[in-house]
């Protein structure tokens, strides 16, 4: 199926990634096959299009024969640049407008830390009104990075932790319990990591989460739990990345170095690049460590070292996304019967009679049809 996308414009970057450049223009309230899935993008401005970019190609893949719905939503108070601002009033919807409806999913992005303290960030009021309407409003909710220490601190006041060095490359997870989540994923799988803060998995078990992988070097990374009417799924890594993601983000780390903006010369990505591209990363870093300016920065060797990566987090990813779609459709399928069996115990329908007044009543009408025509359309 195609991932149909709820933009009113033509001209966003994503329709040329579609097959027919598939809009989807229908009311929420009349949904049909389709699952409804808000993306809330709080990611800075020149991530905007790439975190569009790495989602809608992970749920295309993922989702079969499942037809998914994707809405643009933003946070009004998350800092942007003027080109920022005329890119979210274009594409996107405002959280206003999120409150006021129901979605079968959403995903709430992360951003770079500003503020020491999470509840300083300039969207927090903002964000804990996001978290509090999917638990009632969402059949699941998926946080990502900064996001998931902000929905873990409003909602059960688990506090992240100041990590002693980024936490940045690829790390091995181990799935630790069996949950449909995990379905066909295998055991041992690896996932991109860019933080500098976490939530320990002490201080989630207490609170009544579920971590379904875990890793020697980079800690927690899925863990879940029902929030209400939601099934709320955390990740600290980035199973969304896209092949050169870490990669992009090192070379930023290093222009903000190399200008004189962080005093901190960016760490190497760990398990990320081959033997080759290591020493090359290194011969740079070195560089910028004995002779840091800004003009180092053009000799920065990108394309020579974006030949040498490889995706190995892309199946494990797409597999988890593949299950989270199954998840909502078979939770939305069963919450459809029992609003069907409430209204038919309304009607004081006998429940051994409610089958079979279901079926019969349609071939009834076909029955009665003066169009034969009519039936075989149907």
């Amino acid at each position: 199926m195609t991932v149909l996308i709820d933009i009113d414009s033509h001209e966003h970057h994503l329709f040329s990634r579609t097959p027919s450049g598939a809009c989807a223009k229908a009311p929420l309230g009349s949904r049909g096959d389709c699952i409804d899935i808000g993306l809330i993008n709080n990611m800075s401005d020149a991530a905007l299009m790439s975190t569009e970019r790495q989602l809608f190609d992970l749920l295309d893949a993922a989702a079969g024969r499942v037809c998914v719905r994707l809405h643009f939503y933003t946070m009004e108070s998350t800092p942007r640049s003027e080109w920022g601002r005329d890119y979210v009033r274009r594409y996107y919807r405002g959280i206003g407008d999120l409150l006021n409806s129901s979605l079968d999913g959403v995903i709430v992005t992360g951003a770079e830390p500003r503020a020491a303290s999470l509840t300083d960030e300039p969207y927090w009021t903002t964000f804990a009104e996001i978290a509090d309407w999917a638990t009632k409003n969402t059949v699941s909710s998926v946080f990502s990075c900064l996001a998931v220490h902000g929905a873990v601190l409003h909602l059960d006041g688990v506090a992240r932790h100041k990590l002693p060095a980024k936490c940045f490359g690829v790390f091995a997870q181990t799935k630790t319990r069996h949950h449909p989540l995990m379905q066909d994923v295998p055991r041992t799988f690896r996932i991109p990591h860019a933080r500098w803060n976490e939530v320990q998995e002490e201080d989630l078990t207490d609170c009544g989460y579920s971590v379904l992988t875990w890793s020697a070097e980079a800690g927690v990374d899925c863990f879940v739990k029902q929030q209400k009417n939601s099934l709320f799924i955390h990740f600290q890594g980035h199973p969304e990345y896209e092949t050169q993601s870490l990669l992009g983000e090192y070379r930023r780390d290093m222009g903000r170095f190399l200008r004189g903006e962080n005093e901190v010369c960016p760490t190497i990505p760990r398990n990320y690049l081959n033997e080759g591209a290591e020493k090359m990363l290194i011969a740079f870093r070195q560089k910028a460590l004995s002779d840091r300016s800004p003009e180092l920065f053009a000799e920065f060797p990108a394309d020579q070292l974006a030949k040498e990566l490889s995706n190995v987090w892309r199946l494990p990813a797409r597999r988890i996304y593949r299950n989270w779609l199954h998840y909502i459709v078979s939770q939305r399928a069963r919450r459809s019967h029992s609003v069907r069996d409430a209204a038919l115990a309304a009607a004081a329908i006998p429940p051994h009679r409610r089958g079979r007044k279901l079926v019969a009543a349609p071939s009834a009408r076909l029955a009665r049809s003066p169009n034969p025509g009519t039936t075989r359309r149907l």
